[in-house]
């Protein structure tokens, strides 16, 4: 008997990917090629993204699932990628502009004219995302700016994932966890902001309809199906930003904050309370969409793994492995013997080490890499506690630096509660998949879809000195 599978594919800044997953949340075949973007004429240094080429790309990938997909049933088809970036479209979804890179430069010049069309304070307390240069708004304040007659012209408004979605279905529409991204939504009311689309001169009828996780976008097309190898008219369901479905996909509870560690740590929580005034008042804060209705998306995010690479290209060998790095600093008391290191390599001028002596090892610069970042993480960790005005009673981490498990031990030790890691890899995917089953029929939720799901957790608590000496990690697993 056929298993039945949901085929999720995902459009990463460096990957494309197609991924196979079955009804308990298990990877049953996946196949990846490159991502990359490619240059603009106008412009060498500019990046834009090729559609054609990511269609052809999803095309290589499920030829290379061909034999995992003729031994299942497809029940449906859903799209994943990196947030604000699409373009303008005409009637029939023809891009009347290339896509415009989160990579590419030429945005970060409007962020000043932005901020005199509407204050960030002001966007930030309707819509909840933060100031980045790459945000969707600074696109089509560029576009009005420099092809105005494009803007004119346009009938609507796609971001990656809907323009992926209108080449597989034909239908024009918006996915909700991507609207979220763009710094012109209404957070609380999950609307199009009327009041900054009119301040950045945009019409309102530019966005096609809202659909939310798990909805029907519309059936894949013969000639759509017939390039990817899949059967004509099955089912494709929203899905969108990456972000929010990492956080499902990884067993997150509401109000239970997720720390996504690699080169940046990205600490996100889903949570019902939003405090828009505390969240203006942080640098570096944002809040998104999640991807079911009612909740929200506070996070924020610091350079991590980053520093410690920068640390190692210091002291160490390139091909030095990470074990014996960790092991070196390991052997470093807590508190690090009075050294410590100010870890923002990125504010200019203040990072550093003090507290430095003849006895300074380079095991002592690395632990108190790790100190600094935990104790960084604490402070974040208090900020998103007010903003989105819950109390932690652990924390779940994702992501290449969740490997370190110095470092977990360091943060459960900073923090006074357990640390809990997930050893599952692709969050993403399974977080996607879980909305892809609720929307083919399968359960009446995408909760049910995911309560079908075994996590696995290895856990890290705080210790005291009579545990130190074992140490404290601890395995669970959780259905």
């Amino acid at each position: 008997m056929k298993q039945d599978i949901i085929l999720v594919l995902d459009c990463g800044a460096t990957n494309i990917r197609a991924i196979a997953v079955n009804k308990q949340g298990h990877i049953v075949g996946r196949a990846t090629t490159e991502n990359t973007s490619i240059p603009s004429p106008e412009n060498p240094t500019w990046h834009l993204w090729s559609l054609d080429a990511i269609l052809a790309n999803f095309a290589l990938c499920c030829q290379q699932l061909g034999t995992t997909l003729a031994n299942c049933t497809l029940r449906a088809v859903t799209v994943t990628t990196f947030g604000v970036d699409g373009a303008l479209v005409d009637k029939q979804g023809n891009m009347l502009y290339p896509i415009i890179s989160w990579k590419c430069p030429r945005t970060a010049s409007m962020v000043a004219h932005t901020d005199q069309l509407m204050p960030l304070v002001r966007r930030q307390a309707i819509s909840g995302v933060g100031e980045f240069g790459f945000n969707t708004i600074h696109k089509l304040v560029w576009l009005k700016e420099n092809h105005p007659e494009k803007l004119e012209q346009a009938h609507a408004w796609l971001f990656i994932s809907s323009l992926i979605n209108h080449r597989l279905t034909g239908k024009l529409t918006t996915d909700m966890t991507m609207a979220g991204t763009s710094q012109l939504l209404d957070i609380r009311t999950r609307t199009f902001s009327r009041d900054i689309l009119q301040a950045i001169g945009v019409k309102e009828n530019l966005f096609p309809p809202l659909v939310d996780a798990g909805a029907l976008v519309g059936t894949l097309l013969p000639e759509a199906a017939t390039q990817l190898g899949l059967p004509a008219h099955t089912p494709v369901i929203s899905a969108g930003h990456d972000t929010q479905f990492a956080l499902f996909g990884a067993g997150a509870a509401q109000d239970e904050p997720v720390l996504s560690s690699g080169t940046w740590e990205i600490l996100m929580a889903r949570t019902p309370h939003l405090d828009t005034a505390r969240l203006t008042r942080h640098s570096g804060t944002t809040c998104e969409s999640d991807s079911i209705p009612g909740l929200f998306n506070p996070g924020m995010q610091w350079l991590a793994s980053g520093t410690l690479e920068w640390i190692r290209k210091l002291f160490w060998q390139a091909d030095t492995p990470w074990s014996q790095i960790v092991d070196e600093a390991r052997r470093i008391a807590p508190g690090c013997d009075g050294v410590q290191m100010m870890c923002d390599l990125l504010a200019g001028g203040q990072a550093g080490w003090q507290g430095v002596s003849l006895n300074t090892t380079r095991g002592h610069f690395y632990r108190a890499a790790l100190e600094s970042l935990s104790l960084s993480l604490k402070n974040n960790l208090q900020i998103l506690e007010r903003i989105g005005g819950f109390h932690t009673q652990e924390l779940l981490m994702v992501g290449g630096g969740s490997r370190n498990t110095l470092w977990n031990q360091i943060k459960a030790d900073t923090l006074g509660i357990p640390v809990k890691v997930l050893d599952e890899a692709e969050t993403t995917v399974c977080g996607a998949a879980m909305f892809a089953w609720y929307g083919a029929g399968e359960f009446s939720s995408a909760g049910q879809a995911r309560a079908q799901v075994t996590f696995h957790y290895r856990y890290f608590y705080p210790e005291t000195p009579q545990a130190m000496a074992s140490g404290s990690v601890a395995s669970a697993t959780v259905q």
